[in-house]
């Protein structure tokens, strides 16, 4: 698993042992990250959340294309150390809060994000709950993926569906929250 685009590009990422953690597949996050650049223009200094981090993969990948500051929430603790280990070897502490807890028990930011990436546990239900308590938090003008396996989700109110893209097991939703 590595850094696909940006500053990094091609710097490996630690990954924690065991099958606890299901890191975002390179062809899965390629491919986000490909739909946000042609939706985006640039990542330059975007507010980004990355819940559900895991190793944080998707918040580094949107901070080697140039984000501000990235918010990861996690709450398991091998997840948690490896993510802590992956920023300091990026750099990146300065760059990041790492929230340790749930993300459908984290408080509202004090400020809106331009794009919130959520990629739930695959099976465990978490996915519709997550986004409903997440959507409120998202700028106008921002970007909301979430990554599910067979699961169908309602459309929060305030967000357009934009997309929806299968990569292998994965599939990807983008969501947007219309412009004031």
């Amino acid at each position: 698993m590595r850094i696909i685009s940006g500053a990094w590009r091609g710097r490996p990422l630690d990954a924690p042992s065991g099958q606890a953690t299901r890191p975002t597949s390179d062809r899965a996050r390629e491919g986000l990250f490909s739909m946000l650049a042609s939706r985006l223009g640039s990542f330059q200094d975007l507010a980004v959340a990355d819940l559900f981090a895991g190793t944080g993969a998707l918040g580094l990948e949107a901070l080697s294309r140039g984000a501000a500051h990235c918010t990861f929430v996690e709450k398991d603790r091998a997840a948690l150390d490896t993510l802590k280990r992956n920023l300091a070897k990026f750099g990146a502490t300065g760059q990041a809060d790492v929230r340790a807890q749930a993300v459908e028990q984290a408080p509202a930011p004090p400020r809106p994000f331009d794009l919130i990436m959520l990629d739930p546990p695959y099976g465990a239900g978490l996915a519709q709950p997550a986004l409903d308590h997440v959507a409120p938090w998202l700028a106008p003008g921002g970007w909301l993926s979430v990554e599910v396996h067979g699961e169908a989700l309602t459309v929060p109110a305030g967000l357009e569906q934009d997309t929806e893209r299968r990569f292998g097991k994965a599939t990807l939703l983008l969501f947007r929250r219309p412009a004031a």
